[in-house]
């Protein structure tokens, strides 16, 4: 026991070196919503903006803050989830028009094999071919001709049968094809909103920044990062880790190369690299490196794979976080992930437990 309680010390110091040393995260544990104020006595827009630099006022710029930069990331996840069904709805359909043009092809030569019999009869004076057999007066040429006409007639029926069959599979790719392009259009349609969406949160949370005096924006830096410290080593304390240091997977120690590997890269919103990323951008990135596709978004990560419990997480894990799944990390041992937090701030380590975590989920279990 005193060697668990050295060790969680040490990642506790670790941890508080870390956070202090890295840049803000978007995703820091939220501060409750300030109460409603009467009208005419301001907000914490107006005070931050107008110089005030006490703590309460400063709170409640972080807290709208946080939230501005959460509500984009959830509305990222919509964009992203709208752009891989558009890219899978446009893969469909691509497939269904090399069907129906494929489709067609076999008809014209369906109906120009049908229109060749039918000529073959007329040229025959409309007798079927048993009928000119019989007519031919030599019992030999009838003999052999019997199995030939007989052949004759079932391939004439396989080509109406074929040609009936290409028929109703053509109707059926234009029916799909069609299908296709609505539910296209409807992700676009949500691509749109999410897209115009995540730009507003955004450029509101850089307004209130912006707002801010230096000595402010600084005293702001500090109250994150002292929010961070403070979530990370009440949960490092709290016993939710059963090992720290628990072994990757050999899956698992490749997905965390990669996702440590690109540390310092810049966050944007959609991106899955190379040159930049968004949260679950990295997460799906690391793992595809990795040899195991996952989902694109968090929380289709959080629907789809399979879920771990929190003390027993390794590094490779994908820790999902706030209630809506609109965040991930990567946990890397020690008690940190890696993750890409949010506009303005790159790639970088923190602790795993400066968040809300909704659960833990492994990609290759």
């Amino acid at each position: 026991m005193n060697r668990r309680h050295s060790a969680a010390a040490a990642i506790t110091l670790v941890c508080a070196l870390a956070v202090l040393a890295a840049p803000v995260q978007a995703f820091a544990a939220p501060t409750p919503p300030a109460p409603e104020q009467p009208p005419g006595s301001g907000d914490a827009e107006d005070s931050g903006a107008s110089g005030t630099s006490g703590k309460k006022s400063l709170e409640e710029v972080r807290a709208k803050i946080d939230a501005l930069y959460r509500k984009a990331g959830a509305a990222t996840d919509a964009y992203n989830l709208a752009e891989e069904r558009s890219k899978k709805q446009s893969s469909e359909i691509v497939k269904l028009a090399q069907a129906i043009v494929e489709g067609q092809a076999k008809i014209a030569d369906l109906r120009s094999r049908a229109g060749a019999q039918a000529r073959e009869q007329y040229r025959n004076a409309g007798l079927p071919p048993g009928a000119q057999l019989m007519l031919s007066g030599d019992p030999q040429l009838f003999l052999d001709g019997i199995s030939r006409a007989h052949q004759g007639q079932q391939a004439a029926k396989g080509v109406l049968g074929e040609l009936n069959r290409a028929q109703q599979d053509l109707e059926t790719y234009t029916q799909d094809a069609s299908t296709n392009w609505t539910k296209l259009e409807a992700s676009r349609v949500k691509q749109a909103k999410a897209k115009k969406k995540i730009n507003e949160q955004i450029a509101a949370a850089k307004k209130l920044e912006s707002q801010l005096e230096k000595k402010e924006r600084a005293r702001l830096l500090q109250l994150e990062q002292q929010a961070e410290y403070k979530s990370q080593t009440a949960w490092l304390s709290s016993g939710a880790l059963k090992e720290i240091n628990r072994g990757a997977s050999a899956s698992g120690k490749k997905a965390v190369a990669f996702a440590t590997s690109q540390i310092g890269k810049p966050y944007k919103w959609g991106a899955v690299g190379p040159a930049s990323f968004d949260c679950s951008g990295l997460t799906s990135q690391a793992w595809a490196a990795a040899g195991h596709p996952i989902p694109r978004t968090s929380q289709e990560q959080w629907r789809q794979l399979p879920h771990i419990a929190v003390k027993d997480m390794r590094p490779g894990d994908l820790v999902i976080y706030f209630g809506d799944a609109t965040h991930v990390g990567m946990y890397i041992g020690d008690g940190a992930i890696v993750h890409a937090p949010r506009p303005g701030r790159n790639v970088t380590i923190t602790g795993a437990g400066s968040m809300e975590i909704l659960g833990v989920v492994r990609p290759d279990k």
